[in-house]
């Protein structure tokens, strides 16, 4: 009866210091009121400088788009004078020395090469293609069109990153057509209207940008003359994406850009979510129209959460006196709520008793877990490599008077003793797969199989693909799965060559990436098998391994809530599938 008389008054004493009284209200509204004052005062007073503020930000925007447009031509012009000013014919090689001393790379960012277009008419394609092949044997025009003339990417540097640009004909398409035909007839600098770039992997929205020379270094003032005259044009290609960030760093500004070409959108970093800066609800927008190079560019200029968070920070002298007054009517609610606090306290205090006593059981598993450890590391190990250093002895002194198949017995023995070395290493890596976590990052497949290419020990004639891909997954975890995945293949395989082919398919809540070889296949019988513990298909003397690389595989895969699938007919060729969760 006494324990559920004070269970009761407990309760009681709970609801009462919970309930809100009359002085409580007042405080409150008081606050609402003093906090509305102060809000409506600083409010009238920053509306100005803000907009202000943002002006002078939109104009900083558009005025350092024009200038970098500006800086792009006077590199293109200095292009063309270097051609007018060469005696000789220019040359793949004369363009490369040119391109690599103005190093665009450093000097102009956000370019993405720069090159000559030459003008070439019917009867002069045979002659024009016979030259470049003198330096090029491979080089020819595409794609095919019904145009009367060719306008042919004859060179462009960097190479490297330019390479499916090589001998593109401008005539194949309206765009990259039309303005080069402008900028023939004007003698002016022209862009073209939004394009894809063929050496854009992505496909983003670019364009290109020309400046025309004449024969001879000729400056001719009709259309007639020009259109009779015209040698080629000096060109860069453009992907917006890099324009925008080698022109202004998200970090140096407080507006996002949108910016339209005809409707056809260049660049949108409104909508962009890698943003962290984005403002669904911008403060302030603004449309500007900018002529460039006969093109109109339409900027949509809105404010983002920097330029809202600076704002808000500059309102906080103004609030100051009114934030004292409220800090101090709530401190009187504040200590009329501190009674029921020190009540939830109590209980909170007992509930915490109970986590401790788990959080020592989970601690007393851990330093068990860090045992283990200590022991397969040191403890099996060391008496291990003991045996081995002993089994060394007995041959370097017994080798010459033991029979031998004693001395087999000795090289059983060594290896017995390393595949033994190798199953307690792969032991501890695979109680350690889920005691560490790690953020995503972007990686590349191309890149990292090439990587893991190099430390593979494989024979010369084994060909590892992958695609240029860039995905999102913790780097390590997913590097050790496509690291055992490749070693796996090479190790398994029956020949001294073959492919292993990574590719990746995107799901909607999956990244898709399949490792297949073309070495022999698991029976399908045994693909359960194949992925539980110290299993191999394959006699242990014939394969070096511990059988635990596609159990490692799965435990990984499975801790990151993906799955694991083995595709093969058994007879030739197998195929592993990843399902790994996106957003990890």
């Amino acid at each position: 009866m006494v324990d559920t008389h004070n269970s009761d008054e407990e309760r009681q004493k709970l609801l009462k210091a919970g309930q809100m009284h009359l002085v409580h209200w007042l405080i409150v509204v008081m606050s609402i009121v003093i906090t509305l004052a102060a809000w409506y005062f600083s409010k009238s007073q920053l509306n100005q400088k803000l907009e202000a503020k943002f002006e002078r930000n939109t104009e900083q925007v558009v005025d350092l788009v024009k200038e970098r447009m500006k800086l792009y031509e006077n590199a293109l012009w200095s292009g063309v004078a270097y051609i007018d000013s060469v005696e000789t014919e220019i040359t793949s090689p004369l363009w490369a020395s040119y391109a690599n001393s103005l190093k665009i790379d450093l000097t102009y960012p956000g370019i993405n090469g720069i090159g000559i277009i030459y003008n070439v008419q019917l009867d002069e394609l045979s002659s024009y293609i016979n030259k470049q092949r003198q330096y090029r044997p491979n080089y020819k025009i595409h794609p095919n069109h019904t145009e009367s003339e060719y306008w042919p990417i004859t060179y462009i540097e960097p190479v490297a990153t330019n390479k499916m640009a090589v001998g593109l004909d401008m005539a194949f398409e309206i765009n990259r057509y039309s303005s080069i035909k402008k900028s023939r007839d004007t003698g002016e600098a022209r862009l073209t209207g939004p394009i894809t770039l063929v050496q854009d992997a992505k496909k983003t929205p670019g364009f290109l940008f020309y400046t025309p020379f004449y024969k001879d270094g000729s400056k001719p003032e009709t259309i007639d003359e020009r259109q009779e005259l015209i040698e080629g044009v000096v060109y860069a290609p453009f992907i917006m994406k890099n324009l925008m960030q080698g022109t202004l760093a998200e970090k140096n500004r407080q507006v996002s850009i949108k910016i339209s070409d005809s409707g056809d959108i260049l660049y949108d970093d409104h909508n962009n979510e890698s943003i962290l800066d984005f403002d669904n609800a911008p403060l302030f927008t603004k449309q500007i129209d900018v002529g460039l190079n006969g093109r109109i560019w339409d900027f949509s200029i809105q404010s983002n959460l920097g330029f809202r968070n600076e704002s808000i920070a500059n309102q906080s002298s103004y609030i100051l006196v009114g934030g004292l007054f409220i800090d101090c009517m709530l401190l009187g609610l504040f200590l009329f709520l501190s009674r029921a606090n020190r009540l939830a306290l109590d209980y909170a205090d007992r509930i915490n008793s109970k986590l401790e006593s788990r959080t020592k059981h989970l601690e007393k598993s851990n330093k068990d877990l860090e045992q283990f450890s200590y022991v397969a590391s040191h403890d099996l190990k060391s008496p291990l490599n003991a045996i081995k250093q002993l089994v060394g002895w007995v041959r370097e002194d017994c080798i010459s008077i033991i029979p031998e198949e004693s001395k087999n017995h000795l090289d059983l023995l060594t290896q017995r003793s390393d595949r033994m070395m190798k199953l307690l290493n792969d032991l501890l890596d695979y109680s350690r797969i889920t005691r560490d976590e790690f953020k995503s990052v972007s990686v590349n497949l191309k890149e990292m199989t090439q990587d893991l290419d190099k430390l593979l020990d494989k024979p010369s004639g084994f060909n590892i693909i992958a695609p240029d891909i860039d995905i999102i997954v913790p780097e390590v975890p997913f590097e050790i799965v496509i690291r055992n995945l490749l070693s796996n293949s090479i190790k398994h395989h029956d020949k001294e060559f073959g492919t292993i082919i990574v590719s990746y398919e995107e799901g909607n809540d999956f990244h898709i990436i399949t490792v297949e070889d073309d070495g022999p296949g698991i029976p399908e019988a045994f693909h359960e098998k194949a992925m539980e513990m110290f299993q191999t298909l394959q006699p242990r003397d014939k394969v070096e391994g511990s059988g635990m690389g596609l159990s490692m595989i799965k435990k990984i895969v499975n801790h990151y809530q993906g799955s694991v699938m083995i595709h093969s007919d058994g007879k030739r060729g197998t195929r592993i599938l990843i399902f790994w969760k996106k957003n990890q």
